[in-house]
């Protein structure tokens, strides 16, 4: 039977077609159009709108429009998110354009450990830590500012150091991009605390801690808590 297959092939010049070959050979072609279909495919969805935008760079110069330019001027009357600062009181420390007194919402504890956080980073430096105006910039030759305690200071509105955070006031520049505005309040609002702890008398002290005071010991002049010193008589 091989010799026959054999002879066969030799006349025809082809070799005889053997169990399964056609049925392989269609496989593979079915094998290879598909390949053929799946690779079209995904040349068919490679385009390039996202790495060559239909765009105009920053500054870019258009022809479309009259004046030239790609950038166009806002619309009339907008405003940038965030930016609205309809409330007069809380950007400017003003009512009615008046310095006011008046906080624009209630203080708390944590405000005011807030503002007096704001105050040692951003005022200390000229005004001290006690609010006296003799900071240590000031001890290396800057212009000293005025106390907090004096007269003028302490019967200002809250908002006048508002005011004066937000648009500054002789050699202080403003601090409006450096501090917010609630943190202005914040500020003004330890400033307030700090007059307070250097004019305050015994009935500004609540009547309970008042109590207090009135039954602690008094405190020795000696060093010695009691014994008098070297050279003193009681």
């Amino acid at each position: 039977m091989e010799c026959l297959k054999l002879r066969t092939e030799i006349i025809s010049g082809k070799p005889a077609a053997r169990p399964g070959a056609e049925a392989t050979r269609l496989r593979a072609r079915g094998l290879s159009l598909a390949c053929l279909g799946a690779v079209m495919m995904l040349v068919s969805g490679c385009r390039l709108d996202m790495h060559l935008q239909p765009k105009y760079l920053p500054y870019e110069p258009s022809d479309f429009f009259a004046d030239g330019r790609s950038e166009r001027q806002p619309v009339p009357g907008t405003v940038a998110r965030g930016h609205l600062r309809i409330d007069e009181l809380l950007y400017t420390g003003r009512e009615n354009g008046v310095e006011s007194d008046r906080f624009p919402f209630p203080i708390t504890r944590a405000d005011l450990e807030r503002g007096r956080q704001r105050y040692n980073i951003y005022c200390s430096p000229c005004h001290d830590y006690s609010g006296s105006g003799r900071g240590m910039i000031v001890q290396r030759g800057f212009p000293q500012p005025p106390s907090y305690h004096v007269p003028r200071l302490r019967q200002a509105p809250v908002g006048h150091f508002v005011q004066v955070m937000t648009n500054g006031f002789g050699a202080m520049y403003s601090y409006a991009a450096r501090v917010d505005p609630a943190d202005r309040w914040r500020i003004a609002a330890y400033i307030r605390a700090l007059q307070l702890s250097q004019s305050a008398s015994l009935q500004d002290v609540p009547e309970a801690e008042r109590q207090k005071l009135a039954q602690a010991p008094a405190r020795e002049s000696s060093p010695e808590g009691g014994k008098p010193a070297a050279g003193e008589s009681r």
